[in-house]
């Protein structure tokens, strides 16, 4: 497989998973997200992702967010499943389960506190991605696994190289390494990464390579999704504009790290879509806490009124 087998590319949100406030998983709030998502033209999803809070789910609950995402989007754009876990056997029966349910592919980082080396990651990796015959997305998380594999010569090579890998999902904080990255595989297979700012437009229209952006949440699609959709139609000018607005957002609400502003990257992102009344927010799960500060909250507000979005009235 490589990345002619998939038409992955553009803008997806690494979409939240929503809990009432008893801390239930909202089956209606999901579905009514992914909705949103599809009016505001995404090119692609990932349930059960980092900013999914898989953690703090059970195995259970993980299947329901699989089947009730699969059913609400119905066809319109891809749903790729995180299937993250502590062990490839537990990572596997996830990925074949998505593949029951209907997915269009399954994703995983290597499994957290492990530290597994360059050869565990190869074997891992290769266990999990040959679990079904979905297309198969690599995630690089070090800012959540304390493993970046954007740092180990080749490695990255080896990994697209797998015969079920369509796809790498890279999210180190090192952009230099990022873009080598592009560069080894990108003929290969498609390659998401820190690309909605300047620097990527011209990675994407230069001829270097890199095929979109999965980021959490999805409070910036209405940005994001016509600078991706200029990008490639070539229209740097339109492109330019695009992306500028996406940057007054999420350079105020993410550092660099990809750590938050405000609070965690979970909560503030829930915090902001309760802000903007967008299905979806909700309540986070331990061990994450809600913003309920309300001067964090007025920053959070300030950003977004910044970014040209109209959050509701706050409580006094």
């Amino acid at each position: 497989m490589n990345r002619d087998d998939v038409t992955w590319s553009g803008y997806w949100p690494a979409a939240p998973t929503p809990f009432t406030a008893d801390l239930e998983l909202d089956e209606a709030a999901l579905a009514a997200m992914l909705q949103m998502y599809a009016g505001q033209g995404v090119h692609g999803v990932l349930l059960n992702g980092s900013t999914g809070e898989w953690f703090a789910q059970s195995p259970a609950e993980r299947r329901r967010v699989t089947e009730v995402g699969v059913e609400a989007v119905a066809g319109r754009y891809p749903v790729v499943i995180g299937v993250s876990a502590f062990t490839a056997a537990e990572a596997a029966e996830l990925a074949r389960h998505a593949a029951a349910a209907g997915a269009d592919g399954v994703l995983a980082t290597v499994p957290p506190y492990a530290h597994p080396s360059p050869a565990e990651t190869l074997a891992f990796y290769r266990e999990v991605s040959e679990a079904t015959d979905l297309p198969f997305m690599v995630y690089n998380w070090p800012r959540g696994v304390a493993v970046d594999l954007a740092q180990t010569p080749g490695l990255m090579s080896q990994l697209a190289d797998l015969p079920q890998v369509a796809a790498i999902k890279d999210s180190t904080g090192d952009w230099n390494a990022m873009v080598a990255t592009i560069e080894a595989v990108a003929e290969r297979v498609r390659v998401f990464g820190s690309l909605s700012h300047r620097r990527g437009l011209a990675l994407m229209t230069g001829g270097l390579g890199g095929d979109g952006a999965i980021d959490g949440g999805g409070i910036g699609a209405p940005y994001a999704v016509p600078f991706f959709e200029a990008a490639q139609a070539g229209d740097l000018k339109t492109a330019r504009t695009w992306v500028e607005r996406y940057q007054k957002l999420s350079a105020g609400m993410i550092a660099p790290d990809y750590s938050g502003r405000f609070a965690s990257p979970i909560s503030q992102l829930k915090a902001a879509m309760n802000l903007l009344g967008q299905p979806g927010g909700g309540a986070v799960r331990p061990p994450l806490l809600p913003v309920t500060d309300p001067e964090l909250l007025q920053q959070i507000t300030a950003v977004l009124t910044e970014a040209g979005f109209t959050p509701l009235a706050q409580e006094a």
